[in-house]
């Protein structure tokens, strides 16, 4: 993630650091109380307009919350204990949170000054993966898709959000703009192939 010079980064490594420490003494619902509890706080920091503290405590919750994933592979969540599997509650408590991290840090991403629309789809698109039919990723993956260049599929995305929020201004708005730009490329196309056939027709005639 793009996040003014290395913001990200720091996170990410001051909570590696302290994850592991933490998984070799606390029990599994501990860590995701504790993770959940880094959730709240990244979203205290959002609504105080504190995007880079958020996106820390999203990032360390997301940490913690690795080292209890049953999905990440062994050699990716770093050196400790391994542990029970998690019951069916803990196994839904981390995904939902999981998920709410993820969905949290493309709303923060969007809030910054320079965008990495790339992450905003990465992360928009993991939370899809769990919540298909959550309408702020539909959103968000949607924007970020419409400026990484992708008009069409964007619209795709857009238009599912828009039957979810149908009075979402937001959603409406960039709905019409991708709108707009299909139609402008559309023009531009049939511009090129007229083009094309006038010079084809001259050609022909020499």
């Amino acid at each position: 993630m793009q996040v003014d010079g290395g913001e990200e980064k720091t996170a990410m490594q001051g909570a590696a650091a302290a994850a592991p420490a933490a998984a070799t003494v606390k029990p599994v619902w501990a860590l995701l109380e504790e993770a959940g509890q880094m959730k709240t706080e990244g979203n205290a920091f959002y609504r105080e307009k504190n995007i880079r503290a958020a996106v820390g405590r999203y990032h360390r919750a997301l940490l913690v919350l690795r080292s209890l994933n049953s999905e990440v592979p062994l050699t990716l969540k770093g050196f400790g204990p391994e542990r029970p599997a998690l019951t069916s509650e803990q196994e839904t408590f981390l995904r939902n949170t999981e998920v709410d991290c993820f969905n949290n840090l493309a709303a923060c991403l969007l809030q910054k000054e320079n965008v990495d629309y790339v992450r905003v789809q990465e992360y928009s698109l993991r939370v899809l993966e769990k919540r298909p039919a959550d309408a702020k990723a539909l959103y968000r993956v949607g924007v970020a898709t419409l400026e990484l260049g992708d008009a069409q599929k964007a619209k795709h995305y857009l238009t599912q959000a828009c039957k979810m929020q149908p009075n979402d201004a937001n959603v409406r708005r960039y709905l019409q703009i991708v709108e707009e730009k299909l139609s402008h490329e559309l023009l531009q196309e049939k511009a090129m192939y007229r083009g094309m056939f006038s010079s084809s027709k001259s050609s022909v005639g020499e």
